[in-house]
């Protein structure tokens, strides 16, 4: 069985629940000393992400919209959690709109905290079938206003080519720490924005000679499912 990968979109409304979501991001010393999912069986990595405004590529944070990742050793393990864990239900039972994307990894290079999170199976992918991206970055402090300078226009570039179905600006820690997830009507269809967007050409080249970034990582994984609800339109709707 290949492990599996998952990532929760997950929407908080009013303060009392965007209260509760920030103070799960343990972002400040002393609110969390034990990681709520340590120990969860067959979870090898996980983290759970803030997102910036508009479409969370916004240097304003955004305290109503987060994103948890999963990875498992097997889908049974992943299975168990959304069933059964309390800080799941507890998470679901604040949030007001939630969209999981199960994904099989095919595809990554860097390092994300250090670590290599993802195992792929190249033998997986089908640039037929839609895929999902996950990019991260840790941005050098000194980089940081050259490299948000471009943001804005990469993420317009992104979202008007019309096999992005959605994309979205995540992060760890705000500003120098950014991710980002994407969902493609295909991998064809990603590769070729990739390799022919003249402005994400442009982008790439620029990471490469300003030197932005200190730890970066890029995955591609196929989707084998979407759950949920997100902007108000059920999965089930998504024309993937």
């Amino acid at each position: 069985m290949p492990q599996l990968t998952t990532l929760t979109l997950l929407r908080f409304n009013g303060a009392t629940n965007r209260a509760w979501i920030f103070t799960q991001m343990g972002l400040m010393p002393g609110w969390f000393n034990r990681s709520p999912v340590a120990g969860v069986a067959g979870l090898r990595f996980s983290r759970l992400l803030g997102s910036g405004a508009g479409n969370g590529f916004g240097l304003a944070p955004n305290f109503g919209v987060y994103a948890w990742l999963g990875h498992w050793e097997t889908e049974e393990a992943a299975d168990d959690f959304f069933s059964l864990h309390p800080w799941w239900q507890a998470m679901l039972s604040h949030s007001s709109e939630q969209l999981t994307a199960r994904m099989l990894p095919t595809m990554t290079h860097g390092e994300w905290g250090g670590d290599r999170p993802f195992s792929p199976r190249p033998e997986d992918y089908d640039p037929s079938r839609p895929v999902a991206v996950i990019t991260r970055a840790t941005i050098r402090t000194r980089k940081l206003p050259d490299f948000w300078r471009y943001v804005p226009q990469t993420s317009a570039s992104i979202e008007a080519h019309p096999a992005r179905k959605l994309s979205i600006g995540v992060g760890e820690y705000p500003v120098f720490m950014q991710a980002t997830f994407s969902l493609w009507t295909s991998g064809k269809a990603m590769q070729e924005f990739a390799y022919r967007s003249q402005h994400h050409k442009e982008v790439v080249r620029l990471t490469r000679e300003r030197n932005w970034y200190k730890e970066e990582m890029f995955t591609r994984f196929q989707v084998l499912a979407l759950e949920g609800n997100w902007e108000g339109q059920p999965a089930t709707e998504w024309s993937l």
